[in-house]
This record gives structure tokens, sequence and C-alpha cells, in this order.
């Protein structure tokens, strides 16, 4: 069974409708179960100002039911590795060092993560 590490903008434009029926209906399935999100997400989700208080308090009761991946040496460690073979911001780099360290598919729609050795990503938008 294929598990998934879900990326700031997936969230964003999971809350905000955007996605195609058949992406929604998708990501649907995987937030049921217990979404992992990395700690550099929870950070991201979380600083998210909208006036509409309500959508934060969704994006907030999310974070708060999901699986958060921290920093491990081994994170660490492919984050390096990462970040010597190209340029790519150190949180882009956290992200995608903790998708390949847990062996799980980013979602995600930014091109960014794009051609990283050992990452498979899913773009929503795609599906």
């Amino acid at each position: 069974m294929v598990s998934y590490l879900i990326d700031n903008n997936v969230i964003s434009n999971y809350f905000s409708g955007l996605f195609p029926e058949k992406a929604m209906e998708f990501l649907s399935g995987v937030i049921d179960l217990t979404p992992n999100i990395s700690v550099i997400t929870e950070i991201e989700a979380l600083s998210w100002c909208n006036p509409d208080s309500s959508k934060e308090r969704v994006v907030q009761m999310f974070v708060g039911e999901a699986n958060i991946l921290g920093l491990s040496r081994n994170v660490v460690s492919q984050c390096v590795n990462i970040r010597r073979e190209r340029k790519i911001k150190t949180p882009d780099a956290i992200i995608a060092a903790t998708a390949i360290v847990h062996k799980l598919v980013l979602l995600t729609s930014d091109s960014d993560f794009n051609n990283i050795k050992g990452l498979q990503t899913l773009d929503p938008f795609d599906i």
C-alpha cells in the first residue's frame, strides 16, 4: 500500500476546493487515514492567515490530527545530500528528505521537487 507525505500547497488547495473532483476524492481518502506531514509543513500550515477564521480552524484541526514527521539524523543527512546535489531551499529539502527517509510519496504541486534522486512525487492536478 502506498503512503503519502502531504505538502502545504496540497493542504491549502484541498481545503480551498481548488482541485478537480477526482483529485478531491483521492485526497479525501488519503486524509481520512492519518495523514503524514513534515514538521516544516506543520509550521507552514499553522502560519497561514485567512480572513475566514473557520478555514484556519479546519487547517488547525487537520494538523492536530496529522502524523507529524520531525527531524531525525537520517532526515538531516538526506537533506544535506539533496542540497549538495542541487540548489533547493532548505525547507523544501527537509520535506523531500522526510519523504525519502520514510518511503512516502510526496503529494505536491510544487515543481521544485522534480528530479530529486530517490523522491517520488504525485501532483493531485495530474490525477
